[in-house]
């Protein structure tokens, strides 16, 4: 059951048409990714979907009643108000029904009323939601409820902007790149999150594990037209391939045929007003589909690197801290010619202080940073690219020169160059502010690349950029012989760039031998081991050595407690299974397995505490 419905909607800004023509649907349950190039409009279309701009022409058609949730890429946050102020004063439909429960408090006499509000607590679920809301800021690393929204960073009050959104219980969810100013465990916290959810998911990312592991559609947009895969990112994948390789074998017969057409042309001008016009009709046919492009536009980036030397980059008992925190302590280390470098850790830990320390942007507290001579660095931060106002795209290349030196001593003009890197002709011409944010990205690395560095710095390259693009990016990575050092939270691009991987926690960074999906495997591993030691059941008993004998009695009945409802919790899913429970029961045991879990939860958290007590 469609839940919403585009019919036929394009939007253009001036002479700049972003598309036309474009329709699909929504269903109930949908999680649906959105896979186009930069600039072609994406944010465009899902601000359409979410009713905060028109359409040209077309329109899109809504449920009655349809709670829509739209996460934009820009906030709306008051800087006055706390986290929590933000949280209570959302039109969030839960809190009007608190609100209306605590007023029947104040009337006991209105017995009825009372009954309402609390039947409506009941079913949507407004005892748990300040524990709720708390659990989901503390996941987004978002503790401090009392801190205003003025002094959160920028990628902080992305994460304010999720919380309140997923809080608003909408059916239909609306992301634009969601992963964005998340660390790795947030994101996998969220990857599971939406995929438990039982609502209809409408989202833009370049994510590919989380399109992988999350979505049930992909829906592209290529060269003006729409393609529906009905499946996860491999799926689309395989089967794109499939549908360009028809294309392609289409195109060539064309192709053959447009050239046996075009001789007939030549040869017999007189036919034009003759019998064969409909010969000359079908020739305009073939010529549009002999000169289709087949394939997507590919990115073509070449380096002329100068070749480093023995010495490339070494650290000495590197230090710093901030504010008191110390941040990387006593960090040593000796880079290698064509080594491919990861940094991973959790928002705040320092990945940033350490390429710009590296980069010999900041200086260390203490230690020392040693470039080598042929040492060439080519930094693409975070902070994007510097450019002065009214400044056209163009013209950020040519202050690097007219003619841009390329491999096998090779040059090509700064317009060439951008062609290359999807810049038409036209759009070399616009003013850089006019650009996506995506296409200011991409000319960003354009920019760190014909400096034809040797050791390639990247500070989360991923960030606005298409797919289509990163797939290039990849490619070029694979092939470049220089040192490379990348921080990233996309786990897909960190699987198929680098070798092995700078684990920052706390102020220790430690190198581990391998990926990410190693990593996490390294970890999923070890938690195993210690989990299944034989030594289990008599470190309990050494635990709860210092324990109060009250505590040690709390200690034994949460077992028997935790196990009696983990029995239960059992019992009820699996009539939830096997169906059998009664049609007019599921709503009353649904509520119960609720209530169940959230006991399990408290008395596991309490069993916990106490053992760690008993381990101090």
């Amino acid at each position: 059951m469609n839940i919403l419905t585009v019919e036929n909607i394009g939007k253009s800004f001036g002479e700049r048409v972003l598309f036309t023509d474009i329709s699909f649907g929504i269903s109930k349950g949908q999680k649906i990714a959105f896979i186009a190039r930069n600039g072609v409009g994406k944010t465009t279309l899902l601000r359409i979907i979410a009713g905060e701009e028109s359409p040209d022409e077309g329109q899109v058609i809504t449920r009655r009643g349809l709670n829509i949730g739209y996460l934009a890429q820009d906030d709306k946050l008051d800087d006055e108000m706390s986290i929590e102020q933000v949280i209570l004063s959302t039109d969030n439909p839960v809190l009007k029904v608190v609100q209306e429960y605590e007023e029947s408090l104040l009337h006991p006499e209105d017995k009825a009323a009372y009954q309402k509000a609390y039947d409506a607590m009941e079913r949507i679920g407004g005892w748990d939601f300040e524990l709720r809301y708390k659990q989901i800021l503390t996941r987004l690393q978002l503790p401090d409820l009392k801190q205003k929204v003025g002094t959160l960073s920028g990628g902080q009050r992305k994460r304010l902007s999720l919380a309140v959104t997923l809080l608003g219980n909408p059916d239909l969810l609306i992301l634009d790149e969601p992963t964005n100013h998340l660390d790795m465990t947030m994101i996998e916290w969220l990857e599971q999150y939406l995929k438990d959810a039982k609502l209809s998911l409408f989202m833009v990312t370049h994510d590919r594990y989380f399109l992988e592991r999350v979505c049930d559609e992909i829906i592209e947009l290529d060269q003006g037209k729409i393609y529906k895969y009905t499946g996860n990112y491999s799926y689309f994948l395989d089967k794109k391939q499939q549908r360009l390789d028809i294309e392609k074998a289409s195109v060539e017969k064309a192709k053959n045929l447009y050239r046996k057409e075009l001789q007939w042309i030549r040869r017999t001008p007189m036919a034009r007003t003759s019998k064969a016009k409909y010969r000359i009709q079908a020739f305009d046919a073939i010529k549009e589909q002999a000169h289709r492009k087949t394939d997507e536009e590919r990115m073509n980036l070449e380096i002329n690197m100068q070749r480093l030397g023995s010495k490339v980059l070494e650290l000495h008992h590197v230090q710093k801290q901030y504010g008191g925190r110390k941040l990387i302590s006593s960090f040593s280390y000796v880079f290698k010619r064509g080594e491919r470098v990861g940094i991973i850790g959790d928002n705040g830990s320092g990945k940033t202080t350490l390429l710009n320390i590296i980069a010999k942007k900041i200086n260390p507290d203490q230690g020392k940073v040693v470039h080598g001579e042929t040492l060439r660095i080519g930094y693409y931060s975070q902070r994007g690219m510097s450019y002065k106002s009214g400044q056209k795209v163009i013209d950020v290349i040519r202050e690097f020169g007219e003619y841009i030196p390329l491999t096998k001593g090779k040059k090509i003009t700064a317009a060439q160059l951008l062609e290359r890197f999807l810049f038409d002709r036209k759009q070399q011409y616009d003013y850089v502010e006019k650009l996506s944010g995506g296409e200011k990205k991409r000319l960003f690395l354009c920019t760190v690349l014909i400096q034809n560095p040797n050791f390639l710095i990247l500070d989360e390259p991923t960030n606005d950029l298409d797919i289509i693009t990163l797939n290039v990016l990849e490619e070029f990575l694979n092939e470049y012989p220089g040192t490379l050092l990348v921080v990233s939270h996309d786990r897909y691009f960190m699987d198929k760039t680098v070798d092995h991987l700078f684990v920052l926690k706390g102020a220790e960074i430690k190198d581990f031998p391998g990926n990410y999906s190693d990593y996490k495997e390294s970890l999923a591993q070890r938690k195993n081991e210690k989990k299944n030691t034989p030594e289990k059941k008599t470190a309990t008993k050494e635990k709860t050595v210092s324990l109060s004998y009250k505590e040690k009695q709390e200690l034994q009945s949460l077992e028997k407690e935790i196990k009696d409802l983990e029995h239960k919790k059992k019992l009820l899913e699996d009539g939830f299974a096997q169906g059998q429970i009664p049609e007019d029961k599921i709503y009353i045991a649904g509520e119960h397995l609720k209530v169940i879990i959230r006991e399990l939860e408290e008395k596991e958290m309490r069993w916990l505490e106490l053992s760690m007590k008993g381990g101090e």
